[in-house]
């Protein structure tokens, strides 16, 4: 459930950046990055328990 929370929280962060900032703007590519990194876990994660 962590993981979760991780998620949710910078997807809002995402949300709020992508309002006040440009698209290409560091900060929000890093967010989006380490969003990206998070949804992987959480998938390789999913696919786990379903192998088991």
């Amino acid at each position: 459930m962590d993981l979760i929370f991780k998620i949710e929280e910078l997807r809002m962060e995402l949300n709020r950046l992508a309002g006040s900032k440009r698209l290409a703007d560091r900060e929000l590519v890093m967010v989006s990055q380490r969003l990206d990194e998070l949804l992987n876990e959480y998938h390789r994660l999913v696919i786990q328990k379903q192998v088991k």
